[in-house]
């Protein structure tokens, strides 16, 4: 695998102008092959420009990351009202509550879309289809375990998928079991995937590991891992499956003519946001 040259930290963050852009089709419910042996990824800063018919994905804490498009949007998954130092106001936040170190009950009311991942109503499930031009938001409800005792909460988290650039990118949550049949076809296939590797918290590794396999997903991005220890065991134990590269710094552009021929672990080290000093 060969990266592309780093891109350098100059720009200051590109405001979203809400000029609607033209999304390119996805592929979230067909199949796709990729080419082998093509450059598809670069490190970049997350206040340089995006290009175009690629997305940016930053690491930012726990089970949050910035979603960049190249018409200027920024979205955060897993959104807990802090994500560094940067007055940024994303133009779309995501949320699951399990627990409260996935979702904030005030968010601020500048932020135009909050899409939380369980209904007002309990056990009810929530639907998101927002259709912001260049970017798809859509969501799966889940069950999780019920955060008032030992029982299940039906529909409490979401899994949410973003399809942009021709890619689907999706982020599992606080997911809590492995996906029904019918849940995995309407996820669809994934180009991309923030999967929660923690072992325990979530999901146990067997079973994130079959999750994984099935999704098949070009690149795997671990999140919600404690420690250095917890993340070896995730990767220790899908090195016969997927091919692993731990990414030098948090984050990556990605293009749909540049995914990788096999399934790949993308190893990103979180990093809160900040403006250039």
């Amino acid at each position: 695998m060969r990266f592309l040259k780093t891109i350098a930290f100059l720009a200051m963050a590109v405001p979203h102008i809400g000029v609607a852009q033209e999304r390119t089709p996805s592929h979230c419910h067909a199949l796709a092959q990729s080419a082998p042996g093509v450059e598809y990824i670069h490190k970049a800063s997350w206040q340089d420009p995006v290009a175009d018919e690629t997305a940016r994905i930053q690491y930012i804490a726990h089970a949050s990351f910035l979603i960049q498009s190249a018409g200027g949007l920024n979205m955060i998954t897993d959104f807990t009202g802090f994500v560094g130092t940067t007055p940024l106001i994303p133009d779309v936040v995501t949320m699951n509550h399990a627990h409260d170190t996935h979702w904030t009950a005030f968010p601020d009311p500048k932020i135009p879309n909050v899409l939380p991942g369980w209904s007002d109503t309990f056990g009810e499930p929530i639907s998101h289809n927002l259709d912001l031009g260049e970017v798809l938001i859509r969501n799966v409800s889940t069950d999780i375990r019920s955060r008032f005792g030992s029982g299940i909460e039906p529909n409490g988290n979401s899994v949410f998928v973003f399809e942009m650039a021709g890619l689907c990118i999706g982020h599992l949550g606080h997911l809590h079991h492995e996906p029904s049949p019918e849940q995995y076809a309407a996820i669809g296939r994934l180009d991309v995937v923030m999967a929660a590797v923690d072992g325990g918290t979530t999901v146990d590794l067997a079973t994130m590991k079959r999750i994984l396999t099935r999704l098949r997903s070009s690149i795997v991005i671990p999140m919600h891992w404690f420690g250095e220890l917890t993340l070896v065991d995730f990767l220790s134990g899908m090195q016969d499956t997927f091919q692993v590269v731990r990414v030098p710094g948090a984050s990556i552009d990605v293009s749909l003519d540049r995914l990788p021929s096999r399934p790949t672990i993308m190893v990103l080290s979180p990093e809160w946001l900040r403006d250039p000093e």
